[in-house]
């Protein structure tokens, strides 16, 4: 190897290191693969930025326009209603039929796009014909990505593919010239599916999950045996208290769903409203969890002491730590228990500019230059300080304590009492550290003291415990336990069956930007007037601390509100209404013939050979906008630009390694090892290398990659690379074998209650059955042509 080679194959190992492991995101990775390709010289400058201007990248983000401008005016809306009358409410037939619908719609629609527009539209289907979802939306996934192997356009990996031969000097595929190979997998896989895969699919129970009703929505999500009512009595410490300032919801993890007072009912009340006398509360969460907190407010208070005074004798110091840019604290909440596993530190209070916070800090996802006030034992400081994740840590004078962080805190002696019946239990399984600001400091045992004991210490009867904190959260923890709990609900507040409150089941549409960010941050509340009750997500409900959960794709997600602001819900581009509630307003399918017509006419001028793929996607995209089938912020959303960067910072590094012969040498690998068996075992040992590769590797990348290989490893062979290019162009489209093969994959996770090992169990088979049906028809429509041949006859 030259050295040309080896940097070609070091930018390239590290590149494949940072896809599998997800370190930074892909397109960055494609990004930084365009600067070390030309930083190096390897590739020029133009070389460099070659793919902004691709025929096949500028298509992609075309075909992105034309797909939204069909999906936006109803298409959706008409194919639901074909579907139903053509396929009736028989499994198979209907299983088919939307395979089918999608497979056609994938032929010039992005995949991802055609899983979108249909997903709501299965999922009507699954509630009219009571057949579970489970059963509908991986067929219908997978009949997206069959329909993607047909034509030039279905997906990215043929467009780079039909690119990579005209680059060489190659006759490029034309716009059906997958056809004849991708429609015959695409039948293989629908018959499978229809027929053998159905009994591998996961079946539920379609009376309780399928029909999605309101009463059987809350039935899936867990949420009919985690509601009850609480009442204030007279007397609480509570009265006069916000809901917000009760730690209901903080402390206890439940939603108020309404409140009752006077015989009036407030939907959803206001986090300030004020409780009263006698205000009854409908409440959502788990009552067991409740209970147990409600346990806490038994211990006995002793006596108190400030703690300016008792930190000096106590062996304890306060810290400012600074928290560094590149530490792992970076955009994670603050968890108590976790700060004291590993810098045997707590967390008194975070200051961020001139705000400073100590209640509730992990609700707040931390930021590089957050100064956090540690409590530390002296012994620990030394390695706190040499910690990554901080920049500096100082000592905390008496008066900065004061004057800053208003630190006029007690210590607490609690007594644990003989019966206690909770013995055995940490304090940061409590979660009280975390939502009441109380640490702890020293347990008394046996005669011994404990300073700064482990978090997962367990506290037994008769324990004195020294916690640090407010006197008024130790008022609010005894406030929780006068609650009275009553598990009857009165009719008054039957909100679901008086369709005063009603929920729907939504999940992020694709290129959400809600994807990875705290559902604390996001504040559904404020934004949609709505409450985020339950997510669905690989097959688990997760009903309590959602607030600390980070919203993913895939994850099925029901909102609880008043109908009229559930409605509004599914204007949102950010996310995509699975169950919208009735009454919602039906879609506008005025456009759909014009958009379907706009879309035929790109068609039509390719084939008639008037333009090429890439100018005709561009002016029936602009026409799409000019006749108002979308605005021109809609087009913008409707670009995965994530995808358009991947492509385009990769294609470098194809030209990289075609040049310096680097694609050479690993050709020869191959050939090493299979050529002597000939031709065909070379083609699918290439077909079966990619289609492995596209489980940890973004397909797109994939095809870039593989590409210059093929070409080079057919030019060894003595044949024309156009047999084993559309047998590496199926391979890559055909990503059936996880959910994160594939965003389409990943959309229909949350609402079919799919695990991984679903997609296992049938993406693997179909696989088989692709792979199949491909070898079978590639000497029938791409027989392999030796190189002499094809320069005698010409193109």
């Amino acid at each position: 190897m030259n050295p040309d080679q080896i940097i070609v194959l070091t930018i390239l190992v590290a590149a494949l290191l940072l896809f599998i492991s997800e370190a930074i995101r892909m397109d960055l990775v494609a990004l930084l693969v365009l600067a070390a390709l030309a930083i190096t010289g390897l590739v020029s400058t133009g070389e460099a930025f070659s793919g902004f201007s691709n025929n096949a990248v500028v298509t992609v983000w075309a075909m992105f326009i034309l797909s939204d401008g069909l999906t936006r005016t109803g298409i959706a809306t008409i194919l639901g209603q074909q579907v139903m009358r053509i396929a009736g409410r028989r499994e198979i037939p209907l299983m088919i039929v939307i395979m089918l619908s999608c497979g056609s719609l994938s032929f010039f629609m992005n995949n991802i796009g055609v899983a979108a527009l249909m997903l709501p539209v299965v999922m009507d289907i699954s509630r009219r014909t009571e057949t579970p979802p489970s059963i509908l939306l991986m067929p219908m996934a997978f009949g997206t990505l069959l329909g993607g192997l047909t034509t030039l356009v279905g997906t990215p990996p043929n467009l780079l593919i039909s690119g990579a031969l005209a680059q060489a000097g190659y006759t490029p595929f034309g716009l059906f010239d997958y056809f004849g190979v991708g429609a015959g997998a695409m039948v293989a896989g629908i018959l499978f599916i229809a027929l053998v895969g159905r009994l591998i699919l996961p079946r539920k129970d379609p009376t309780a999950k399928s029909q999605r009703s309101q009463r059987n929505l809350r039935a899936q999500y867990g949420l009919q045996e985690s509601t009850f009512v609480l009442t204030v009595p007279r007397g609480s410490v509570l009265i006069g208290k916000s809901l917000a300032e009760s730690r209901l919801g903080a402390a206890a993890g439940l939603l108020v769903m309404a409140l009752e007072r006077n015989g009036q009912v407030e939907t959803l009340p206001a986090r300030t409203t004020v409780l009263r006398p006698g205000d009854r509360l409908l409440v959502q969460g788990r009552i067991a969890r409740f209970e147990e907190l409600r346990r806490w407010g038994e211990l006995v208070l002793e006596r108190e002491a400030p703690v300016t005074e008792t930190l000096l004798k106590a062996r304890i110091q306060l810290v400012e730590a600074t928290v560094a840019e590149d530490s792992a604290l970076v955009k994670e909440p603050v968890s108590q228990a976790e700060f004291r596993r590993k810098y045997r530190a707590s967390v008194v209070a975070l200051r961020r500019d001139e705000q400073v916070r100590r209640a509730n800090l992990g609700r707040v996802p931390l930021r590089a230059g957050d100064v956090l006030l540690l409590q530390i034992s002296e012994d620990a400081v030394d390695s706190l300080a040499k910690s990554p994740d901080f920049a500096s840590v100082e000592p905390v004078t008496e008066a900065d304590l004061l004057r800053t962080y208003h630190l006029q805190e007690r210590i607490f002696v609690l007594r644990v009492p003989e019966e206690w019946a909770l013995g055995g239990s940490t304090l940061a399984g409590s979660r009280l550290s975390d939502v009441f600001d109380f640490r702890l400091l020293g347990i008394f045992r046996g005669g011994e003291l404990e300073m700064m004991p482990d978090p997962e210490a367990e506290i037994c009867a008769g324990d004195l415990l020294l916690i640090q904190g407010q006197p008024e959260d130790l008022d609010l923890l005894r406030g929780l336990r006068e609650l009275e709990i009553g598990q009857v609900i009165p009719r008054t507040l039957e909100l679901f069956e008086s369709d005063r409150l009603a929920m729907v089941e939504a999940t992020l549409a694709p290129q959400s930007p809600l994807a990875g960010q705290l559902v604390s941050d996001v504040n559904f509340r404020e934004k949609y007037g709505l409450e985020l009750v339950a997510i669905l997500r690989s097959g688990k409900t997760i009903r309590s601390d959602i607030g600390r959960r980070k919203l993913q794709f895939g994850d099925g997600l029901l909102f609880v509100g008043p109908r009229q602001r559930l409605q509004r819900l599914s204007e949102d581009p950010e996310l995509l209404v699975i169950t919208p509630v009735s009454g919602s307003p039906a879609a506008d399918t005025r456009l759909a013939p014009l958009a379907a017509a706009i879309m035929l006419g790109v068609i039509g001028v390719v084939l008639a050979g008037l333009l090429p793929i890439s100018v005709a996607a561009v002016a029936g995209a602009a026409i799409m906008v000019l006749t108002g089938c979308l605005s021109m912020e809609d087009a913008y959303r409707a670009i995965d630009w994530r995808a358009v960067f991947l492509i385009a910072g990769m294609l470098p590094l194809g030209i990289a390694m075609e040049g310096t012969g680097t694609a050479a040498m690993l050709a020869n690998k191959v050939m090493g090892l299979l050529g002597d068996y000939g031709p065909w075992p070379v083609i699918m040992g290439l077909y079966g290398v990619t289609a492995l590769a596209t489980m940890i590797i973004p397909t797109a990348a994939l095809v870039v990659l593989m590409s210059p290989i093929v070409l080079s490893a057919c030019g060894e062979l003595g044949i024309m690379p156009h047999t084993a290019m559309m047998a590496v162009a199926m391979a890559a489209s055909a990503s059936f074998t996880s959910p994160i093969s594939h965003p389409a994959n990943i959309l229909i996770m949350g609402p079919g209650g799919y695990r991984f090992a679903d997609y296992i169990k049938l993406g693997v088979p179909l696989t088989l059955i692709v792979f199949g049906a491909v070898m079978l028809l590639l000497p029938v429509f791409w027989p392999l042509t030796p190189v002499d041949a094809a320069v005698a006859t010409g193109p």
